[in-house]
């Protein structure tokens, strides 16, 4: 296997891989109506937005087993969403009734409320700003690549300036935990059954670049 940068070519595997492991980690296939919509929210608008800062496990075959996407300020990435992705899902996903509770409503209500919350670490300009997704299929596991693919980002987010970076996951993901914090991120906060992790990263020559963190 191999990392590589994103393609467009490579953006049907992002949609699949993201339903494949939608399930903290596992399948997801079985819970969700329309397969792609859960790329919709959680894939697709990273290699949109900076495609860049997506990067791709290849097989030897040029078969992608897994990503990491990435955002190196999420309040301008939350603002060039608002602009440029969600307003045409919103028209091809309706807000669904009430007393819908399946999956499929549950991400088109995310996909109409976008709501942020600001918290301290989020827009303090010195503290985590950017943040990630990985996800690996089965296959993709336990080699080492889940880690070459956040130090990748890292490099990157460093080049730019960026003074640190945060992710969530599921409280009960005790293995993805572990990952995370032998990689350096630990607790920012946890609410509603959701832990968010994070990491300070060095920043060249000791200062901060603000155009460097624009989204």
């Amino acid at each position: 296997m191999r990392i590589r940068p994103y393609a467009p070519s490579d953006l049907d595997a992002l949609y699949d891989i993201c339903l494949r492991t939608g399930d903290n980690g596992r399948d997801a296939s079985n819970r969700f109506a329309d397969p792609r919509l859960l790329g919709e929210v959680y894939a697709a608008p990273y290699a949109a937005h900076d495609p860049g800062l997506v990067s791709v496990l290849v097989t030897d075959d040029e078969r992608v087993v897994g990503y990491l996407i990435g955002c190196r300020d999420t309040l301008a990435f939350e603002d060039w969403c608002e602009r440029e992705w969600w307003p045409e899902l919103r028209t091809r996903h309706l807000l669904p009734d009430p007393a819908d509770e399946s999956p499929d409503a549950g991400l088109v209500r995310q996909i109409h409320d976008r709501s942020v919350e600001v918290r301290p670490w989020l827009v303090d300009p010195a503290s985590h700003p950017a943040h990630l997704h990985i996800d690996l299929l089965p296959e993709a596991q336990g080699g080492g690549w889940g880690r070459r693919l956040v130090e990748r980002l890292v490099d990157q987010l460093v080049a730019l300036d960026v003074p640190g970076l945060h992710l969530g996951v599921g409280s009960e993901n005790t293995g993805a935990i572990a990952f995370y914090e032998r990689l350096g991120l630990a607790p920012l906060d946890g609410p509603d059954g959701a832990l968010t992790l994070g990491r300070h990263l060095p920043v060249r020559d000791g200062v901060g670049s603000a155009e460097g963190r624009a989204g």
